[in-house]
């Protein structure tokens, strides 16, 4: 089952268009990475799957449904600007956005007790939210997401701003969302988050997609890179697109191996074993995803 369904949507503000004719697609239970440098478009795109704006042009579909408030009870959504009621107590915060996705005032206040108590706020369920610290009330905010065992949760920009150690319990909360089938969409401009948590990723880049697939599909886009440490200039060889000297030991030099596009690894080195080149190291190198990022939307942003 698709999650989300975006089909050709574009959104105009004036003569700004913020997001160019985007088609993207969630698969049922996944986390799905959003992301994009500040601009790209991520937010608009949000707000129009939770009918916060209505697109220019274009379909969205959620859980098999046109936006709209019956999707409700099926949705958590947590913004990049945060905001509760100052002089609500935790626990009443979070029944009060539990009821308005039609849980019962009890089952609210019940979840809302678990989640208190997960987050390490048990003991202060009865507190103001004017008087929890900033990292107190993002924990709130985060229970008020998914008081309601949402479906599908939406997550802006959710760790700008919190403290590593509220960073590392947001995701730990997505993962155990993941693992009892919800499914979540969440944007960053923070690819170590995306790197720890996505199953598929959708690259943004000036309101228009630039990539949608998994990380090692990601990764792929770019140029094998390669340590080398042997005792000549690997460059010669067939597929090296370049070769930078990184440093000597005893007669052997370490290089920094680039192949060219589509290039093989398991073909560089047959060709090193066929013609006698002596290596002492040859290990293949990871791609992060900031790397992948900077590859693809550079690219994208270089043809606008």
């Amino acid at each position: 089952m698709t999650a989300l369904l975006l089909d050709r949507v574009t959104k105009d503000f004036g003569e700004k268009r913020a997001v160019d004719d985007l088609s993207f697609a969630v698969r049922d239970g996944e986390l799905f990475g959003f992301l994009g440098g500040n601009g790209a478009g991520k937010t608009t795109s949000l707000r129009m799957v939770l009918d916060i704006i209505r697109p220019t042009a274009g379909r969205i579909e959620i859980l098999g449904r046109a936006p709209g408030r019956e999707n409700s009870a099926d949705l958590g959504f947590l913004p990049e600007e945060r905001g509760l009621y100052r002089t609500m107590t935790a626990l009443d915060t979070i029944t009060y956005f539990g009821q308005l996705k039609g849980m019962t005032r009890n089952d609210a206040r019940a979840q809302g007790r678990i989640l208190l108590d997960r987050f390490g706020l048990g003991d202060s369920a009865g507190t103001k939210i004017e008087k929890l610290s900033k990292g107190m009330a993002q924990k709130v905010q985060l229970a008020t997401a998914v008081v309601n065992s949402p479906k599908l949760l939406v997550l802006d920009e959710p760790f700008s701003g919190l403290d590593p150690v509220n960073q590392a319990l947001l995701e730990d909360e997505m993962r155990r969302l993941s693992r009892q089938g919800s499914t979540i969409v969440f944007s960053t401009h923070v690819m170590q988050h995306a790197e720890r948590l996505c199953h598929r990723l959708l690259l943004l880049a000036d309101g228009r997609k630039a990539f949608e697939g998994t990380q090692d599909e990601a990764r792929a886009t770019l140029p094998a890179r390669l340590t080398l440490v042997a005792r000549e200039t690997p460059a010669p060889l067939p597929g090296v697109a370049s070769a930078s000297r990184l440093g000597e030991c005893d007669g052997w030099t370490e290089w920094d191996v680039r192949l060219d596009p589509g290039g093989d690894p398991g073909d560089l080195l047959q060709a090193c074993t066929e013609r006698g080149f002596a290596l002492r190291r040859f290990e293949q190198g990871r791609a992060s995803l900031h790397d992948v990022f900077i590859h693809i939307v550079g690219a994208e942003e270089g043809r606008a």
